[in-house]
């Protein structure tokens, strides 16, 4: 036998050291049942997020009896005085709320980690079980401690005077019920994070005559902005969409854009315009999401270089 006959391979084989290609009738079976595995998914998707979101935006086209109207129906909504005040109160409370959420949870989640106590364990898995309430559950108790006929108001009946705290069914009432209820979520990511510095950093910190606030400054809070803006945003959203916190606090002239949602759908029987006012909700939490996860790129890859 030749050397020519040994390392060249047959007619029609495949080349030696080159796997062989798949033939096309397996791949466009293969093809066929990946598509197979897709469908279900794809169809619970549909059935539970885009026919509901179709039809949501096919309601804001139309009037009471399904006729279409076109752009008739955003024009009535959008240039309506109620609109403007519940979308000026959404943000504003979803901002004070974010502003509340960033500083207690800055300074719980600097506490917890950086000035040991015994006891901190335990505080944080309060912390964290508060996440796992009901949304209604913290205005509720604060009504009962606070609210109009609660046990502070009963107590102060009996000084000089009768001193009367009333805030819990105004928007002072519904931002502190959001801070309480959303703090854990700025919480958990910074002990995380806080977690990964390196002891030897601050020990460096302090031996270069830097002070505790210098080195929070400068060392710690710089290594947290990342998750601080995803906190952040993730709680900016949480607010802007909150509606059991609002309805439990009986905070009646706090109107946000999803209490007008539900009072336009559920009371006035309104739906168009409820519709129309959902498609506006849905278009600013969006935005806000795709702002927020921008910024937490940049600045995540910002930590990256710098280190």
């Amino acid at each position: 036998m030749s050397a020519a006959q040994v390392t060249t391979p047959a007619a029609g084989s495949p080349a030696v050291g080159r796997p062989a290609s798949p033939r096309p009738g397996r791949r466009t079976r293969g093809s066929v049942r990946a598509l197979g595995w897709a469908v279900p998914p794809l169809a619970v998707l549909a059935a539970i997020f885009l026919v509901p979101l179709a039809e949501t935006v096919w309601q804001s086209v139309t009037d009471q009896d399904g006729a279409f109207k076109g752009a008739a129906e955003w024009v009535r909504v959008l240039g309506s005085a109620a609109l403007l005040r519940a979308l000026g109160t959404t943000l504003w409370i979803a901002l004070l709320s974010t502003a509340g959420c960033v500083l207690v949870g800055t300074f719980l989640a600097v506490g917890l980690s950086f000035v040991p106590f015994r006891g901190s364990r335990l505080a944080v898995r309060l912390l964290e079980a508060v996440v796992s309430f009901p949304s209604f559950i913290l205005p509720l108790a604060f009504g009962i401690l606070y609210g109009r006929a609660g046990v502070l108001n009963s107590a102060l009946a009996g000084l000089p005077g009768s001193p009367h705290v009333d805030f819990v069914n105004d928007v002072p009432g519904v931002v502190l019920a959001e801070i309480a209820y959303f703090t854990p979520f700025v919480v958990r990511p910074l002990l995380a994070v806080f977690g990964q510095i390196p002891r030897d950093l601050l020990d460096v910190s302090g031996s270069l005559g830097a002070g505790p606030l210098m080195t929070l400054r400068r060392v710690i809070l710089p290594a947290a902005r990342p998750a601080l803006a995803a906190s952040a945003g993730l709680v900016f959203l949480l607010a802007m969409n909150e509606f059991g916190i609002i309805m439990f606090t009986g905070a009646k002239n706090v109107v946000t854009l999803p209490m007008l949602i539900y009072t336009k759908s559920i009371v006035t029987f309104d739906l168009p315009a409820a519709a129309v006012v959902a498609c506006l909700q849905l278009a600013l939490s969006l935005t806000v999401y795709g702002l927020y996860r921008a910024l937490v790129r940049r600045l995540s890859g910002g930590s990256r270089a710098a280190a």
